[in-house]
């Protein structure tokens, strides 16, 4: 089996994966049911929240449509510094919204000044930000962003990307003081493509049920009234939630905080390598990403050849995402990856590079 050092989706350990393989249950049966609610319940220890966290047959970019129209009749401020902010900024525009974008260079971060300013320049009912923006490698700093937030407009809705962070990297939602925080399932949680997860505080659900058209799928106010009886409006994705259900036994029990140290420990070393070969990191010191490194690709090396490469080895890294494509290459360690796997890929890479180096 190759191992996956890209940002999703990732490997699925093999007794995960074989979760799914259970016997469908009807989902308005009380034995699915008490999965549901389990594993609903046990995912709000991953976004440090007391609140509901809503699991959602979609992927991530369904939970940026549902914030958006459940958080905001009009006003939205998006901050994009990278591909998948700026998907959220077309969310936004795509369901009518008046939305600004607040936007730096794609190789720096939002930075809490910055949000200041323009949220006392104008208000807005909610705003975007991506924690970790899987196509730079960058990690904003949310925390501080959040209180400059707070302090400028107190009533203006926080809503976090956490997709490729979320389980990886420490993301306290009640004591940063966000109002959502979405991710999915098929990074840093080591499962399939297919669910997402939501995170929403009381006071963005008092908001929702004040604004109109929020359309039917991802209505949070419907959500909410199934989610009080432990179902969904429509049916979920049985199979994955079984899978999800698991899974989180197994973040627990290697627990949060030693896995947080272990992503840490991966992106340090993957970074440090880089360093070390000559490789400019894209994203600045102090603002990298724990679960994917972004790395300026060289003029003479091909990502395709190098892949080429690395799949006879069982490894597989991923090129630029976006308008970084074939200017970047991307090595996620996240999920199931381990120190022993992010060592095999680097020699690996060594021994190509120095091949390519000696030509």
């Amino acid at each position: 089996m190759s191992r996956m050092f890209v940002p999703g989706p990732v490997d699925v350990d093999p007794q995960v994966a074989a979760l799914q393989t259970r016997p469908m249950l009807p989902h308005r049966s009380k034995e699915f049911e008490e999965i549901f609610h389990r594993a609903a319940d046990k995912a709000r220890q991953l976004f440090y929240t007391q609140y509901r966290v809503f699991l959602v047959t979609a992927s991530g970019s369904g939970l940026h449509e549902a914030a958006v129209r459940n958080f905001a009749r009009e006003s939205v401020l998006s901050c994009v510094n990278g591909a998948f902010a700026n998907r959220w900024y077309e969310a936004a525009v795509a369901n009518g919204k008046q939305v600004d974008k607040l936007e730096t260079p794609w190789e720096q971060p939002i930075t809490p000044e910055l949000v200041f300013e323009a949220l006392k320049k104008k208000h807005y009912e909610m705003m975007t930000v991506v924690h970790n923006e899987t196509s730079t490698g960058l990690q904003n700093p949310v925390r501080e962003i959040a209180v400059a937030a707070h302090e400028a407009s107190p009533d203006t809705l926080i809503c976090v990307d956490a997709v490729s962070s979320l389980g990886g990297a420490k993301i306290e939602m009640d004591a940063w003081g966000l109002d959502m925080v979405l991710a999915s399932t098929q990074k840093c949680l080591a499962l399939p493509p297919g669910l997402a997860l939501g995170a929403v505080s009381d006071r963005a659900m008092a908001y929702a049920e004040t604004v109109p058209h929020r359309g039917w799928y991802f209505d949070l106010v419907r959500m909410e009234k199934h989610r009080l009886k432990d179902s969904t409006p429509a049916t979920p994705a049985l199979a994955l939630i079984y899978a999800l259900d698991y899974q989180l036994d197994r973040i627990m029990s290697e627990g949060l905080e030693a896995r947080f140290a272990r992503h840490s420990a991966m992106a340090r070393r993957v970074q440090s390598w880089a360093e070390q070969r000559g490789l400019e990191l894209f994203a600045p010191p102090d603002y990298r990403s724990q679960t994917v490194t972004t790395v300026r690709t060289p003029p003479n090396l091909d990502i395709t050849e190098l892949n080429r490469y690395l799949l006879q080895k069982g490894m597989r890294i991923a090129n630029g995402y976006g308008a970084l494509k074939g200017k970047t290459f991307r090595i996620a360690h996240m999920g199931e990856i381990q120190m022993a796997d992010v060592e095999e890929l680097l020699a690996a890479m060594d021994a190509y590079l120095d091949e390519l180096l000696s030509v």
